[in-house]
């Protein structure tokens, strides 16, 4: 029988009515939410330092709308709210299950957070070392903790950090009892976890063809309808706005991705080997996935407190705006010493001009530079003016990826506060990449079909091909995908790494890595260290690379004639 997986969050600050939305619009088995993002656990770091949950309330408000419909229906709730507090989730849970007069077994899932412990900071992203104190050390931990704690007969699961897809995934090993070296069935799991995770970007948000989704402004959330061998059809609610289409699949599965090999502690399952199929409207069939042994190590999200950062925005209007950007920054540097700072950021992107500094000296970064900024009014280029008032500088943390030993961590599960064992994960011997050892996996397309000439006409690259990006820690990932094979024939051979930074000259002096996908008829690229140490301390005015593909389907190319009509 098919397991319903619906989600209702992709992230700490998404639709509050989604719940509601998701058990009242029709049958299924269990909700997800995801509310956590590496920007998130500082979020929540933060809070903790001020008193308050190191978990996401919200979550409780959400719950507190559906909590007696899911007990009566048996819908079990499966969400990583528990951020940086589990525990404390879970008894905030077990409180307002008895204020509302219910009986709910609540379980918590702990053992991801290592912080305190003496751990290896060495970047994995860069190779450098980390020498100040983590202020979180949060490891990725898996779906069978999750497994574990609904066999143990949780209706609610609270976890800490665990990866996006775990969510489904374990609801999957609870449900069919796949073993730790079903690999392929472990590897579909994560494909339709990781394209329902983020919410309404299944089912048609921020899409790049947007215009063709109807009804956005009411837009269902995904449900997985998961299978024993791992396979999913993905859909949403009749009546719900947006569409599941291949292409809002497709999309989503190329979001904050890197290589076709998608690591996770589970399962490595291999993006290359998945075929998407339009069954019928609004139901999308993922299947095909093939998985190999996870790594023996797993990912642990550090973040640390860098220092204190400030930006003031000038507008730059009229005539001469690179001559004006330089007067501006002169008369500012005149009274506050560009060397004052640890660092300086100076994006010109007119009508903008956006100059951040950061420093360990809250002093430095708030007053002394923004009311130097000020005192240049009335010395400065002609038609200035501001758009932030000068301003205290404000903390920012540094994300910090490591990896650590997979056998150095030890999931915890409780119900209702008693421990439940969590079975040990099997020994994962002989090669670890069996695509490698196998020569490729049947359905894994090769290579692109060739591409054999013809007219070309200059035009928007986005009038043919789709883009979304997104954020992993200091990196960003670019995703392009088109139609059919005999436009991804042209796409592979046309955006080469080279011609993307001919495209977009702003990339030119970052490390890209190319990766194509023929199956999903796109190529993905990763830009190494353009968000710098991370969303929260990136000063970019885009800090999480969404625009990025924006910017790509914006510019002109040589696109075959054909394409076009």
């Amino acid at each position: 029988m098919t397991l319903r997986v619906a989600n209702c969050s992709g992230f700490y600050g998404d639709r509050l009515s989604a719940a509601r939305e998701m058990v009242e619009g029709g049958p299924i088995d269990v909700l997800t939410g995801d509310w956590l993002a590496e920007l998130t656990m500082l979020i929540l770091a933060g809070n903790r330092l001020k008193g308050r949950p190191g978990y996401a309330p919200t979550f409780l408000r959400q719950l507190e709308e559906v909590l007696g419909t899911c007990l009566d229906r048996g819908i079990k709730i499966v969400s990583n709210a528990g951020g940086l507090d589990p525990e404390g989730c879970a008894a905030a849970v077990t409180d307002l299950a008895a204020r509302l007069g219910l009986r709910a077994s609540v379980a918590a899932v702990s053992g991801d957070d290592l912080t305190g412990r003496d751990l290896d900071l060495t970047n994995a992203d860069t190779g450098e070392k980390l020498d100040a104190t983590p202020l979180t050390a949060s490891a990725y931990l898996g779906g069978r903790p999750i497994a574990a704690a609904l066999t143990a007969g949780a209706d609610v699961v609270v976890t800490g950090r665990v990866t996006d897809a775990a969510l489904v995934t374990g609801p999957g090993i609870w449900r069919y009892g796949w073993r730790p070296t079903d690999y392929d069935a472990l590897a579909g799991s994560v494909a339709a976890g990781h394209v329902i995770e983020c919410g309404c970007q299944a089912t048609g948000g921020n899409y790049a063809f947007f215009t063709e989704i109807p009804g956005l402004a009411h837009c269902g959330f995904p449900i997985a309808e998961l299978e024993p061998d791992g396979s999913a059809v993905i859909t949403k609610h009749p009546g719900t706005g947006g569409a599941v289409t291949v292409g809002t699949v497709t999309a989503q599965l190329l979001y904050e991705i890197g290589g076709p090999r998608y690591l996770g502690p589970d399962v490595t399952a291999h993006f290359d080997t998945v075929t998407l199929e339009q069954e019928a409207p609004d139901r999308v069939r993922v299947s095909g996935v093939r998985g190999s042994p996870p790594p023996d190590t797993l990912k642990v999200a550090v973040n640390y407190l860098g220092g204190y950062r400030n930006t003031m925005t000038l507008m730059l209007t009229g005539l001469d705006l690179e001559e004006k950007a330089r007067v501006a920054q002169e008369a500012i540097w005149a009274r506050v010493p560009r060397e004052a700072f640890d660092e300086v950021d100076v994006s010109v992107d007119p009508p903008l001009l956006r100059i951040t500094v950061m420093s360990g000296d809250a002093k430095v970064a708030g007053r002394a530079f923004s009311s130097a900024v000020v005192e240049t009014g009335l010395a400065s280029y002609p038609g200035f003016y501001g758009l932030t008032p000068p301003g205290n500088a404000s903390p920012y943390g540094v994300y910090w990826p490591v990896l650590v030993p997979a056998g150095s961590v030890r999931a915890r599960v409780t119900v209702d506060g008693t421990p439940v064992e969590v079975p040990a994960e099997a020994e994962h011997t002989g090669n670890l990449d069996r695509a490698a050892a196998e020569g490729g996996f049947d359905g894994a397309a090769a290579e692109a079909p060739a591409y054999t000439g013809g007219p070309t006409v200059r035009a928007p690259l986005g009038r043919v091909a789709g883009a979304r990006s997104g954020d992993k820690g200091g990196n960003a990932n670019l995703g392009v995908w088109v139609r059919s094979p005999a436009q991804y024939g042209w796409l592979a051979a046309y955006l080469t790494a080279d011609r993307l930074r001919e495209l977009l000259p702003h990339l030119a002096g970052y490390r890209l890595d190319r990766y194509e996908l023929p199956n999903l008829n796109a190529v993905n690229f990763v830009v190494h260290g353009l968000l710098g140490r991370g969303v929260a301390a990136s000063p970019r005015l885009d800090p999480q690379a969404k625009a990025l593909g924006e910017e790509l389907r914006a510019q002109t190319a040589d696109i075959p004639a054909d394409y076009l009509t």
